[in-house]
Order: C-alpha cells, then structure tokens, then sequence
C-alpha cells in the first residue's frame, strides 16, 4: 500500500468474520441489479482468479466491499463494470489498495481497470471513501459517458495511488472530484492524476494531487477534443502540472496551490476487511 497518510478517525482492525460475507474469486460474474444493494462482502483474491462485478438498472447501491489479495489472473476486465440508467446510484467505503499485476488477456489495454463506467450511463453515481491502489490500468474509467450516455460522476473522499493511464477519468458535465488525493511515488504504477475528457466542465475542489513529477497533475483533452476544467482549492504537483490540448483550458480558482500532500480521507477504509466490516 502507499506510503501516503492516513488521516484521524481511521480504524484499522475488522469486526468479526461473520460481519460479512467472504467470496472466493474463481473468475465468476456478479450482477448488481436496479434497485438491489451489495455489500458487507469480503472478496478472496489470493486464489489467483478474477472476478466482476456490473450492475444493471438504476439505484442501486455497492457498500462495504473490500478485495484481500492483488489481483494476479491476467485477465485484464475491470473489476467493477458500472452505470445508472437514469436514477441516482451509490458506491461506497470500497477496498481495492491491493492492485492488480500488469497481465491483460487481449492485445488491447494495460490491464486490470477498477471501475469502467459504461458508455451508456444516463443517471448519477456518487462514489465515496473508496481506496484504489496499484492498478495496471485506470483507478477509475470514467470518460466514455462523454460521447454516449452523458451521466455524471461524483467522486467524493477517495484515494487513488499509482495507477497507470489515469487516476480519475471524467468527461460529463456536472461530474466532479471533491475532497479526495491521489499520490503517485515509486510504489507501483504512474498514471495522470485527474484526465478530463471531452465535452467537460469537469470540477475539481479540494483535493490533492501528489505525483511527485510523474506524468501529468491534471490533464485536459483527448483524441483531438478539448475540454474545460475548473480547479479550487486544490494542491497539485508543479513538476508534473497541467497539460491542456486540442484547445482545452484548466482553470484555478480560490486557495489553489503548488505543495500538495496527499492523504486517505477520513473514513476511507484501509484494509480490506475493515471494508467489508463497515468500520470508520
């Protein structure tokens, strides 16, 4: 895991075993259906298979999740394949500070991606305190909605750290990165810390962005389009900084600043049982 601090309130002893359920990966697919909730689940992943999770419909609600092992089947998929059909949907107190190796089973991608957000996702997901560290390929793949279903994505009180590709991806209009840190350092992989796609506005409000001059701090534009960023009061690494193409433009407001420092917020989970337990 990271070497990033931990802020005060975070407990890091799990309840009982009986608190949650435990799963065993064995490269099985999980449907997380409208209206349902999923959560008080431990996932096995030191049994060396993948497992993944999608969802369906609308509102539904992913909980108390935490994944104990790194994620070594090769395999490539994203572990969470989610999207809100039209409602208002929530993912929350998530573990996934294991990673993933850097295997993909087709020719295509980097490897394991944590959450794709379908093309297709018309409503709103809010992801809060959810932990994603040392993934092969995107922390969270949130863009495609910008040439499909246009939803929205708010990522509130998060933690991602070295990822490749890219930390937090957005394209929406209305979605937004609040409250949270992302670190890069020589633990794993070195992605951008925020991407913003296309058509945007994407906002960004006090986080941090601790890249420790990896890649790129925030960058704006993708495959010739451009796309507006508006950053307040937010710390992100100079060496690393903006990059804006295809005509794009980052802009910083308020207390926005050059010496980040990137910490787990409080009351997102440190380990995976914790997770699964509910603990705070």
């Amino acid at each position: 895991m990271a070497t990033a601090a931990t802020s005060l309130g975070l407990v890091g002893s799990a309840s009982a075993q009986d608190d949650y359920e435990v799963i065993e990966a064995s490269g099985q697919s999980i449907t997380v259906a409208d209206g349902e909730s999923w959560e008080n689940k431990l996932i096995d992943m030191t049994t060396g298979q993948d497992v993944s999770i999608t969802t369906t419909g609308s509102d539904w609600t992913i909980r108390n999740v935490g994944f104990h092992g790194r994620n070594e089947s090769g395999a490539g998929t994203a572990t969470f394949a989610i999207s809100d059909a039209g409602g208002e949907s929530t993912i929350e107190n998530v573990y996934l500070g294991d990673g993933s190796d850097d295997r993909n089973g087709s020719s295509t991608g980097h490897g394991q991606t944590a959450f794709w957000v379908n093309p297709d996702h018309a409503g709103h997901i809010d992801m809060q305190n959810v932990n994603i560290q040392g993934f092969a390929d995107n922390a969270v793949y949130g863009s495609a909605p910008g040439n499909g279903g246009g939803g929205t994505i708010h990522i509130d009180s998060c933690f991602a750290a070295n990822c490749y590709v890219s930390h937090f991806r957005l394209a929406t209009e209305g979605s937004k990165v609040t409250n949270s840190s992302i670190l890069v350092d020589d633990e794993g992989y070195a992605g951008r810390g925020i991407w913003a796609w296309a058509p945007g506005t994407i906002e960004v409000e006090n986080c941090q962005i601790e890249m420790n001059g990896n890649h790129t701090a925030i960058d704006a534009g993708a495959n010739g389009q451009g796309t507006q960023v508006v950053v307040a009061d937010t710390d992100y690494d100079e060496q690393a900084g903006i990059a804006e193409h295809a005509g794009s433009n980052v802009q910083l407001e308020g207390d926005t600043g050059t010496d980040p420092e990137a910490i787990i917020p409080d009351g997102t989970p440190t380990s995976a049982e914790a997770a699964a337990a509910g603990d705070d």
